[in-house]
């Protein structure tokens, strides 16, 4: 499996503060346009539908391309993993994460977890043990090697959220190919390494679990930076996820904590930001959200799991991806 997944990686590779609190602090509508999850059309750009086969049989996808794309452009590319409940329509219209992609001109793709293999649409990512969880990261992985074959992709400007199963899953497939990935959010979800099967994954949702270190990459190689957004009213995901999400991230780069600060616009959410530097490089940001529950912060009214009291998540996580694509290019 690490084979395959290496392989893939290799064919796709072939083929910050000051942002983050102006993302913080840019405004947001208080209320949104009730939009119908089944047919929410895209914000001007090509939304279309995809499958690919990856070890794990087939994945669909769906692919927002911005509007007047050259053919001799390479633009960066945010994958979108949606959490349980959800399918990758409902992600989109939750978090108008297109609009943003129109605005700023990168692609997003949305994989979709197929039914067949979990009733509630949940990515299987604590499923260690029995393989599972490393299948679907492989379906994932192959899904983005087709996108970066078939779409105008810089492969050195990629990036990756998801949002409770979808943020497990991110962390997952980061740490098993770190290489191919720029940035990594993980919105309400919980650290790699501390759950292995169900039940372990309701133990670790609950803030009972035993903290695993992250393992040495190989040839001194680093993670990616990591973005963790987590709610203090989130009832689902016990909030101390976020913080140990964000601290064996840090432990593995050899990383310390900055002094926290906080950001807060008008009536919405205050949010309390912490960094953690290696050598002043960046290596994880926490963004703990006060009274936010299981949801995405910022996200349109009319869906479900979607706060729009914000601050904008979404906002939040391109001015992230951003800075580090940037820093990357120095």
């Amino acid at each position: 499996m690490q084979r395959t997944l290496t392989a893939m990686t290799r064919t796709a590779m072939r083929a910050g503060s000051k942002a983050m609190t102006r993302a913080l602090r840019s405004r947001t509508p208080a209320s949104a346009k009730k939009t119908a999850v089944k047919t929410a059309p895209p914000f001007s750009g090509q939304w279309s539908t995809g499958f690919a086969a990856g070890v794990a049989g087939a994945l669909r996808y769906r692919l927002f391309r911005p509007p007047g794309v050259r053919h001799s452009e390479r633009l960066p590319l945010l994958v979108m993993l949606h959490g349980c409940g959800q399918d990758a329509q409902a992600l989109a219209a939750s978090t108008r994460m297109n609009q943003i992609a129109a605005r700023e001109r990168f692609l997003v793709l949305y994989p979709e977890q197929d039914r067949l293999s979990n009733l509630q649409g949940c990515w299987n990512w604590h499923q260690t043990r029995s393989g599972k969880a490393q299948g679907e990261a492989g379906a994932i992985a192959a899904a983005i090697d087709q996108i970066c074959l078939t779409q105008p992709v810089d492969p050195a400007r990629i990036a990756l959220a998801g949002l409770s199963a979808g943020a497990g899953m991110a962390a997952l497939l980061a740490t098993r190919c770190p290489e191919r990935f720029r940035a990594i959010v993980m919105h309400s979800g919980i650290a790699p390494g501390v759950a292995h099967s169900s039940a372990t994954a309701l133990t670790a949702m609950r803030g009972r679990r035993v903290a695993v270190p992250l393992a040495p990459l190989a040839g001194g190689a680093h993670l990616p930076a990591l973005l963790v957004i987590q709610g203090s009213a989130d009832h689902l995901i016990a909030p101390s996820n976020g913080v140990e999400a964000a601290r064996l991230w840090a432990a593995r780069e050899g990383a310390k904590a900055g002094l926290p600060r906080t950001v807060q616009r008008g009536a919405r959410y205050a949010a309390n930001i912490t960094d953690y530097r290696c050598q002043g490089r960046l290596v994880a940001t926490l963004c703990e959200i006060v009274g936010l529950g299981h949801a995405w912060s910022g996200g349109a009214a009319s869906q479900t799991y979607s706060d729009p009291k914000g601050p904008d998540a979404s906002r939040m996580i391109w001015a992230f991806a951003a800075r580090q694509f940037a820093n990357a290019a120095v």
